[in-house]
């Protein structure tokens, strides 16, 4: 079984063995290592008198000619450039690299939601917003509208998707990802590669880019809540689900894989040689590049003490499987690592395996006939049609949770748009635009309407009021709010039929966003607590990065959205939902709590949650939410009927066809995800109380029924065991979908003889 799936992906993945072998013997060590590295932008050249950046040629040239860079990553003065300069910036770059090394440069962006570095690019919602969609294709064509306009300016590779599994509610990351199921991500991933890559990773065209997926493995569960610190996880859990997204996403060709900056388990994950080379590469046959994350060789002398110095550093995490080095800003690893070659420190055979996959990479780019691309050639970049997409995909992706007969909310109503979320466009992208922290958005994206701006192009702005009350204080941290003046919107309620009130965070991303209270802040809350006092209709709409604590308002407000993250877009996609010209259908891609002490996912193991035991001791560990993972409402309704299953007995070869009968009961068209659960009843080990399986997402007219058909391959029901080994066992499992349950037997146990099952 093993040979069968490394044969399966070495197909998917092998190109041009025989070039990369041929270009490899040409190459001095010097030449070798410098393929190993990957610099900043901004080593490269300045800015000029009006702030533009250029290519200093000497500097290019001193630094190609002398170190043979073969990558450079990340925006100049890490701010989106217009189309027009970055086609300038790439040429130049290639052609100091093809006249000093013969190998054209590869070039890497974090385009994270859209065109995140170049003006007048398509922003489009945060993954967290794709995985509530629960819409594969919307992942798709989000990656592959991306991927062209990220060719477009001559970029061939980016850092994306990520894959991790936002599991705690603390990480400032959350919302890059997909939420916390780990066959969510598997899934978006997997169609993310296909989006970006093509449907060809051997040979990639034109209009398509590299993925690097991260951050391999189990960078999202930091113990404190704060990014890039240690995290702890039982190592079966590790293998079974946050390994899952990333294995998905290699059975799709994807090329690269940034790393997880922290430890796991107590081992550096730069230096750990069993999840990089033994996890990664020999049990997947996986050919691509491995990629540290920003200077974290660095890190692993001078905050995880596990190496004497940088050159003791690059030792160990080259030999653990490192293929490429994001140093950025410092060429002295080039020195360092040709003299542990030179002293047998690391093997020669490490560098060539090294090289072979990061010049396979540009082969299946095709940087070797075409280094860079005319932005002439691409009509369709910022244009109508990924406009209309990205609307689409907001709409798909906001979150109905609460509605008290309050929406959709009819013309000639007299509206209150209130709290700090209410007028900025840097609030509904979040971080990654346009800017590393998004603090700049508001600046690139005024053509975009904010929520206040697009309910008055919905409702007519004579209807609408704005007044604030709270405020971020933009010059501050991104969590500082200015002096707030809540009196000033309780008197502006006085003369308005609604209240919108728009609360959450600023933007943020990475070690910045790391904070020490959950609970959403004091002001905004308390701005809540007064609007209620007034008497008037409140709407809550929810635009955080995050699931913040609003427990205490939550009861207050007569209708509760959640829009997440949803981009230049998301206003526009707000007032639609609003107005009921478009239906709810997002789902939650994550369990929302209700209280810090009460941090848990929807998959958790049925011994987790205890009653209160009889006797002196009055205590339980019962664990409470707000609102659940893929809990979402719609102006409609829908009825779950005649769950069937094909086979009630299995055994793990087995394919099972799962249907069910959807009937839309309401007046009004909508779009619905049938979520598909299994419950294992019985196991030798604890088992998940339930765990997603599968998913669709049907649109349904009024009165209309559809079958809806979800294949389950029977061995997705195992699950790995405390010895570390796959097993499907014999008994009982339930499989819900909506309301309806119905048992299936599993008539033999199977423990699988390699790592990956299947």
């Amino acid at each position: 079984m093993k040979k069968t799936i490394i044969t399966m992906i070495a197909l998917i993945l092998a190109v041009s063995p025989m070039e990369a072998a041929k270009t490899l013997k040409q190459l001095t060590l010097e030449e070798k290592i410098g393929q190993m590295m990957q610099l900043v932008t901004d080593l490269f050249g300045s800015n000029d008198a009006q702030g533009v950046f250029h290519i200093d040629k000497a500097k290019a040239d001193s630094l190609f000619g002398k170190y043979k860079i073969g990558s450079v990553l990340n925006a100049p003065n890490t701010c989106a450039p217009t189309a027009q300069q970055w086609e300038e910036i790439i040429s130049d770059i290639q052609k100091s690299s093809m006249k000093h090394i013969g190998i054209p440069c590869v070039f890497g962006l974090d385009q994270n939601h859209g065109s995140t570095y170049t003006q007048g690019g398509t922003l489009f919602p945060q993954n967290i917003n794709v995985g509530a969609t629960f819409n594969r294709e919307i992942a798709r064509q989000c990656a592959e509208a991306t991927a062209y306009e990220t060719r477009a300016v001559s970029v061939p590779w980016t850092f994306s998707p990520t894959v991790d599994l936002g599991r705690d509610a603390r990480w400032p990351r959350i919302y890059e990802n997909f939420g916390e199921d780990c066959y969510v991500n598997a899934e978006m991933g997997r169609m993310q590669t296909i989006g970006f890559q093509g449907n060809d990773p051997q040979h990639v065209d034109q209009q398509h880019v590299a993925v690097s997926l991260k951050h391999y493995l189990g960078y999202s569960t930091p113990w404190s809540g704060k990014d890039r610190t240690p995290a702890y996880i039982a190592p079966a859990l590790l293998r079974e689900k946050f390994f899952a997204p990333f294995l998905a996403a290699i059975r799709e060709g994807a090329m690269s894989i940034m790393v997880n900056s922290a430890s796991v388990n107590g081992m550096p994950v730069h230096a750990n040689y069993e999840l990089l080379t033994t996890w990664a590469k020999e049990q997947t046959g996986w050919d691509g590049v491995l990629i540290t994350d920003w200077a974290d060789i660095n890190n692993l002398y001078t905050r995880e003490k596990v190496a004497r110095d940088k050159k003791d550093a690059l030792r160990i995490a080259i030999n653990a499987g490192i293929d490429m080095i994001m140093e950025p800003y410092n060429v002295d690893a080039c020195v360092l690592l040709k003299e542990l070659v030179e002293e047998g420190k690391v093997p020669m055979s490490r560098i060539d395996d090294a090289v072979s996959r990061i010049l396979r990479m540009k082969e299946r780019l095709g940087l070797y006939k075409h280094p860079t691309q005319r932005l002439k050639d691409y009509p369709k970049f910022g244009g109508k049609e990924f406009a209309q997409l990205a609307l689409d995909g907001a709409v798909e992706s906001i979150v109905l949770l609460r509605n008290e007969k309050l929406l959709p909310l009819p013309k000639g109503k007299k509206i209150l748009v209130t709290g700090p979320n209410a007028n900025q466009m840097r609030c509904l992208n979040g971080g990654w635009s346009y800017t590393w922290q998004g603090h700049r958005a508001d600046e690139f994206a005024q053509q975009y309407n904010t929520i206040y701006e697009a309910l008055c192009q919905e409702y007519g702005q004579q209807n609408i009021v704005l007044c604030q009350g709270v405020t971020y204080n933009e010059k501050g941290k991104w969590w500082e709010e200015n002096e707030p003046d809540i009196e000033a919107a309780v008197r502006a309620a006085q003369g308005v039929d609604v209240i919108v009130a728009c609360i959450g965070e600023n933007s943020y991303t990475e070690t910045p966003g790391n904070l020490t209270d959950l609970t959403l802040s004091e002001n905004q809350r308390n701005l809540v607590k007064a609007l209620s006092k007034t008497g008037k209709p409140i709407i809550l709409v929810l635009n955080e990065g995050r699931p913040r604590i609003i427990s205490d308002i939550v009861p207050l407000a007569q209708a509760v959205i959640h829009v997440m993250l949803p981009g230049n877009y998301g206003g526009d996609a707000l007032a639609l939902l609003m107005a009921g010209k478009r239906n709810f259908s997002g789902r939650l891609p994550y369990t929302y709590p209700s209280e810090i002490n009460s941090l848990n996912n929807y998959d958790f193991k049925k011994s987790e949650e205890v009653g209160t035991m009889e006797g002196a001791y009055d205590y339980n560990a019962r664990i409470t939410q707000q609102w659940g993972f893929g809990y979402g409402l719609s102006y409609t309704s829908y009825i779950y009927s005649n769950l069937r299953v094909d086979k009630q007995h299995f055994k793990k070869d087995d394919m099972l066809q799962v249907s069910v009968d959807v009937t839309n009961t309401g007046k009004m068209a909508g779009k619905e995800s049938v979520l598909l659960y299994s419950s294992d009843l019985v196991a030798s080990m604890t088992p998940d109380g339930r765990r997603l399986r599968q998913f669709e997402k049907v649109e349904l007219q009024p009165g209309e029924t559809r079958t809806v058909t979800l294949q389950l391959k029977a061995s997705d029901l195992a699950f790995v065991g405390y010895d570390g080994r796959w097993t499907l066992e014999e008994g009982d499992f339930d499989l819900t979908v909506g309301t309806l349950t119905t048992r299936i037997v599993c008539d033999e146990t199977y423990t699988w003889t390699t790592a990956i099952k299947d």
